[in-house]
């Protein structure tokens, strides 16, 4: 794959992942793409290069966030231009979180768990319960309800219960042939009993059944405890990003 090739499924990966997890407001300008859902996650809430090329131009792409009075987050992937985070930390910006785009192959060997429901919208149970372990504060509520309520179909919301308690979670957004996973939750108490590979696989039949033939995710570098299961899945490293944050946040 040459160069342009690979930035053009870099960005496409990037369309995905913003339509997977669609923020409130969103628009394009000057070759970036800004997201913004009332302080609610980073991801939905940041300044994102679409092209190599994309202006400098920090004072414009920021001004819609200090109309807002929320702090300008800057998501830098590699189609943001080069020297782009040089010229944030000489402003004072600091990197706060390492991330990693990966993506698997599908099949049909993956096999949904009776145990597993996944519904098309999400259940007043588990807006509570993602409300409660994600955590969520309460004035982001509203928000992460609309947030949720917008994700385009098919959309998969995987709830994994005992006895009426909520063990695990996850949501799954198909678009074409891309399945994208957010939010891998496993309560605390029923952690170590297979539960995330039990909740994503069945995530991953059922995107296969609706045309999905790849998955994708979006993990924190540091999360040790998720890499193991999804590398044995299949997820290989596409790109890295990197969050930058101004340093009066």
């Amino acid at each position: 794959m040459s160069p342009l090739q690979k930035l053009d499924e870099l960005r496409r990966l990037e369309r995905l992942a913003f339509r997977g997890w669609p923020a409130l407001e969103s628009q394009d300008l000057q070759g970036w793409h800004l997201r913004l859902s009332g302080g609610y996650t980073k991801r939905a809430n940041s300044i994102n290069a679409l092209e190599p090329h994309s202006s400098a131009d920090i004072e414009t792409l920021e001004a819609p966030f200090r109309e807002r009075h929320r702090p300008p987050v800057w998501r830098l992937t590699p189609l943001a231009p080069v020297g782009m985070a040089d010229l944030l930390k000489a402003r004072g910006y600091e990197p706060i979180e390492r991330s990693l785009v990966q993506r698997c192959p599908l099949h049909d060997g993956f096999r949904a768990d009776p145990a597993v429901e996944i519904s098309p919208s999400p259940a007043p149970s588990w807006i509570e319960a993602f409300a409660t372990h994600s955590p969520v504060r309460p004035e982001h509520s509203q928000t992460m309800e609309q947030m949720l309520r917008a994700i385009a179909q098919p959309a998969g919301f995987a709830f994994a219960q005992h006895e009426g308690r909520p063990m695990a979670m996850a949501i799954g957004a198909v678009e074409g042939d891309h399945m994208g996973l957010f939010d891998v939750l496993v309560m605390p108490e029923a952690r170590r009993q297979g539960l995330a590979r039990r909740v994503t696989e069945s995530l991953y039949a059922w995107a296969w059944a609706k045309g999905a033939r790849f998955a994708y995710l979006q993990v924190v570098a540091t999360n040790a405890a998720a890499m193991p299961l999804y590398a044995a899945q299949g997820f290989r490293t596409v790109y890295e990003y990197e969050y930058l944050i101004p340093p009066a946040s």
